[in-house]
This record gives C-alpha cells, structure tokens and sequence, in this order.
C-alpha cells in the first residue's frame, strides 16, 4: 500500500461510514460505539489495543483493518521495534498465507514515517 494509498484508504473509509450512518439503525450505531470504546485507555493503553487490534487484523487477512490500525498505531507513536513485533505475531498467527499482508503493511508503514 503505498502512501496515497493509506491516505486514499482513511479518506474512503471516512464517506463510506457517513453513507452507512445515513442508513444505520440502532444495532448497527451500537456496534460502531462498541468497537470504538474497546480501543480506548482501559486495563490496557490504547497503543497496546490497537497493536492487539493489528495483530489480529494481519492474522485475519483483513487489508483494510490493517491499514485502519496501522494509521491508529501511528498516530499513537508506535515505535518501529513495536510494530516489527506486533507484525511478527500476527505472521505467526496467520501462517505464511499472511506474507501479501505483511509486505503491504511494512510499505504502508514506511510511508506513514515518510511523511510525518
């Protein structure tokens, strides 16, 4: 994924969750705050649930959740040895059918740096 393409991504995922909340009944408004408060301080920081979040995303095979997180888990200043990490279990998790992923989300994540 290549820098404008993380961006791209973030800005495509923006309108398209306006459009469904245009549509978005009761069940669909409460999951959204669900996912949105699992992901803040608790227990655990934030930085530490977003990598969860990444780390489970790659192992899934879910391009767009991980670049959902890997823009979260720059902006909460994860460090490149934490992400190295946290890409490393996911690749663990998954199996190498996860390797297209990982590729993408260490160029995303490069870019990402690039730019900041």
């Amino acid at each position: 994924m290549s820098e404008r393409n993380i961006y791209k991504f973030s800005a495509e995922r923006e309108d398209l969750n306006k459009i469904i909340f245009k549509y978005a009944g009761t069940g669909t408004k409460r999951f959204w705050n669900l996912d949105t408060r699992a992901y803040e301080d608790g227990a655990l920081p934030a930085k530490v649930k977003e990598l969860l979040g990444l780390t489970a995303s790659l192992a899934l095979r879910c391009d767009d959740c991980v670049a959902y997180h890997l823009l979260q888990c720059h902006k909460l200043g994860v460090t490149d040895a934490e992400f190295e990490e946290a890409m490393h279990i996911g690749l663990i998790i998954g199996g190498s059918i996860t390797i297209p992923h990982l590729r993408r989300a260490f160029q995303a994540w490069d870019d990402l740096k690039a730019s900041s």
